[in-house]
């Protein structure tokens, strides 16, 4: 039987093949699956038994999982499983980011506040809890993990990623590694070519996330790499505060593309360079317009 876990990674499943691009024939392994998210295959054997039920994912005796329809738009199993509670996650990051709700809390306050049930609640929660950004207690109760939540502490997360990734791109330990470059070169195209004017704030933010962590796993320094996956983790409620610009999403795909060509070619010092400009530009357009901006809480769009 199908639990809130299963359901909330079907969501990311299908999270993952809108922000990748994927096409319908697209084979997916339990392997890969359980490596990206994090799990075993028997929960990823389970999300892809309810994606095949939603006609999503299709199996092939003897062969494997394909992905079945093209997910252009968020898909109608997520409506179920996370698209009706798209609202309710986005208005707990909105309150825990302005002070709204405590560092501390417990299920019933939150169900109070949010009028949801328990199992509602608890895969929203699972959903932030694999985000990183909230904790259960021993006890009882959920603890929301530190976060950067203001102007100055985003830019000194800039700073920090500014000192290190370019770093990261001409370290010794620096191996490139085709298939981390073709699946990021493959996300900036998805985005070039159309998506930036449909993707939503959070799709942005994930592929972003996976460029600068590629980046940093191809550096070869692992410690390098938990820092940056941890400065996502805290810069992920504020990111999802800045007003979207599809513009800049597009200007920015484009950075990202010269910076992987100049990879792939072999000019690690200039894409090392180009990296800093690149996070240098983002401090300084966060500072113009206000890292954090409170106001209504934010929609999916």
């Amino acid at each position: 039987m199908a639990n809130q876990l299963h359901r909330a990674l079907a969501s990311k499943i299908l999270r993952y093949v809108r922000t990748n691009g994927l096409q319908a024939g697209h084979h997916l392994t339990e392997v890969s699956l359980a490596d990206l998210l994090g799990t075993s295959r028997g929960p990823i054997r389970a999300a892809l038994a309810l994606l095949i039920a939603d006609g999503y994912v299709q199996q092939v005796p003897n062969r494997g999982f394909f992905l079945g329809n093209v997910v252009s738009e968020p898909p109608a199993v997520e409506q179920h499983a996370s698209s009706d509670d798209e609202g309710i996650y986005l208005t707990i990051a909105y309150d825990r980011l302005v002070g709204n709700i405590a560092r501390t809390v417990s299920e019933p306050e939150l169900m109070r506040r949010y009028d949801v049930s328990r199992a509602r609640l608890r895969r929203i929660l699972m959903r932030i809890a694999t985000e990183g950004w909230i904790e259960r207690r021993e006890g009882r109760g959920w603890c929301f993990i530190q976060l950067i939540d203001s102007g100055d502490a985003y830019r000194e997360s800039c700073e920090l990623r500014q000192m290190l990734e370019p770093a990261g791109l001409i370290n010794d330990s620096f191996k490139l590694d085709e298939a981390i470059l073709d699946r990021l070169h493959q996300q900036q195209a998805m985005v070039r070519d159309g998506a930036w004017e449909t993707l939503n704030q959070i799709e942005f933010f994930e592929i972003d996330a996976q460029f600068h962590e590629g980046l940093a796993e191809m550096s070869g320094n692992r410690f390098l790499l938990g820092t940056i996956e941890r400065q996502n983790q805290l810069r992920r409620l504020i990111e999802y505060r800045q007003t979207l610009n599809r513009e800049h999403e597009r200007v920015q795909s484009n950075e990202h593309f010269d910076i992987l060509d100049k990879l792939k070619k072999g000019l690690r010092f200039e894409a090392s360079q180009m990296l800093a400009h690149h996070l240098g530009n983002a401090k300084i357009r966060n500072a113009r317009s206000g890292s954090l901006v409170v106001g209504a809480p934010w929609t999916k769009d």
